[in-house]
């Protein structure tokens, strides 16, 4: 991993000011892509596109998806589009390809791929482009070794010769039939251990798991994670092969979305970057900052509604604080379970009674330890019978409800169709506050009474 210090940056931003290109160049043909991406956040958008149009095509395009969304729409904006189809989009996969021009305006794809000389790669793009991006078929690529079902041996190893050719990897061999269905799978082992056989269907690898062009991503990824994919081989509707998803395309995919839920169960609304504007900043985390000044002041109401019990016997304000932070726990940890069951498919929809019910008793076993455990210290260190009755009555209700609240909300959620970390942020943790609050202070004005 190389380490970007002020002497080599002051070095590099000199060289680019003298504009050395053979020194510049020499620097980027030592390090990765990634490195490269990394190392220009530490210019400015004169400095980045002078070295950009130093490298050669293709380690451009892999630098240029290495880069952050904002970044790299920046650095778009400094280059001409008939360089961005000759130098990036003609030297990437279809799917980084297609991944490129949807951040980009129509105007804009209409310009780069007029002036893309490949047509049946600008072809392949097009029809890629009309797929959702939360789709199967928004996500696959094009690039693939496919072979004949009726070919025989060494004709398969020829034409797959000529296919490798353009080809960075190869994760696995599709068989077609003479209507482009597919038909199964060709393990490498099979071309060395049979190199003679009369057709290809003879040895082949039948029923390969594959997805639907139109199922989506979190389908995708479910496949590839449960049975330890590679690569999954991508059908239309008929069962014609249309393109393959690989292991590291879902690998971006699974951590984006990882990124996502945290920042939504963090009471972030939309993506955001260290690197974004104030404003862009603003707007994603001042939604949830103010639902969360409207819950406190839904509390501060509440309260006032017992101004008298307070004046009469400020010790019930003392755990105010305990009420509702134990609420706020329990509920984000019963919905974080269900969440993380719902996103990794491990609980069915036929399963939820039971997870309800299985909520249930570990919620009133928990509720049962907590409260024992502060009536007890209330009993010998407060000295007051009725605050201590209805600290541990209350804390009882509230682990009860935020358990269940934890639980059934993010159910609620998935079906439907919103995503169901919202319930494990703050949404969660202000209604259980508010309801919290509700129930100590009902509870706490019924024994005073």
């Amino acid at each position: 991993m190389v380490e970007f210090t002020k002497e080599y940056i002051d070095n590099l931003e000199r060289i680019i000011n003298e504009k050395d290109d053979a020194q510049a160049r020499a620097l980027l043909d030592e390090l990765h892509p990634a490195d490269i991406a990394e190392l220009y956040g530490e210019l400015d958008l004169r400095e980045a596109t002078y070295l950009y149009m130093l490298m050669d095509g293709e380690k451009a395009a892999d630098v240029l998806m290495e880069l952050e969304e904002d970044e790299r729409r920046k650095l778009l904006k400094e280059i001409p589009t008939e360089q961005i189809a000759k130098r990036f989009v003609e030297e990437m996969d279809t799917d980084d390809a297609v991944d490129l021009m949807r951040e980009l305006d129509e105007d804009t794809q209409e310009e780069i791929l007029s002036h893309i000389e490949d047509v049946e790669q600008a072809g392949d793009i097009v029809d890629l482009l009309k797929y959702d991006e939360d789709t199967a078929g928004g996500l696959m690529g094009t690039e693939m070794i496919v072979v004949n079902e009726n070919w025989s041996m060494p004709q398969c190893i020829e034409e797959m010769r000529k296919q490798a050719e353009d080809m960075d990897e190869i994760y696995n061999v599709y068989v077609v039939d003479d209507d482009e269905r597919l038909r199964g799978m060709l393990p490498l082992q099979k071309l060395i251990t049979n190199p003679s056989v009369s057709k290809i269907k003879h040895v082949m690898q039948k029923d390969p798991f594959v997805v639907h062009d139109s199922d989506s991503i979190e389908e995708v990824v479910e496949s590839i994670t449960k049975y330890d994919l590679v690569s999954l081989p991508v059908v239309d509707s008929i069962g014609r092969l249309v393109g393959h998803i690989t292991v590291d395309d879902v690998m971006d995919e699974i951590q984006e979305q990882h990124e996502r839920d945290y920042q939504l169960a963090s009471g972030i609304s939309q993506d955001v970057e260290s690197s974004d504007k104030v404003f862009v900043q603003t707007i994603a985390r001042l939604p949830w900052l103010l639902i969360g000044m409207l819950g406190g002041l839904s509390n501060s109401m509440i309260l006032r509604g017992y101004e008298i019990g307070f004046a009469n016997n400020p010790k019930m304000a003392l755990f105010i604080p305990l009420i509702g932070g134990t609420g706020g726990n329990v509920g984000i940890q019963s919905s974080a379970i269900v969440v993380q069951g719902l996103a990794n498919n491990s609980l069915k929809s036929n399963h939820i009674i039971r997870q309800v019910a299985k909520e249930a008793v570990v919620s009133l076993i928990n509720a049962s330890i907590i409260s024992l455990i502060v009536f007890l210290y209330n009993f010998f260190t407060l000295g007051d019978q009725n605050i201590t009755l209805s600290v541990s009555a209350s804390l009882f209700s509230v682990v009860l409800f935020a358990s269940m609240f934890g639980t059934v909300v993010p159910m609620l959620l998935n079906k439907f169709h919103i995503d169901p970390a919202l319930a494990t942020g703050p949404f969660i943790t202000i209604t259980n506050d508010i309801i919290g609050m509700l129930i100590y202070m009902l509870i706490t004005s019924f024994l005073m009474s």
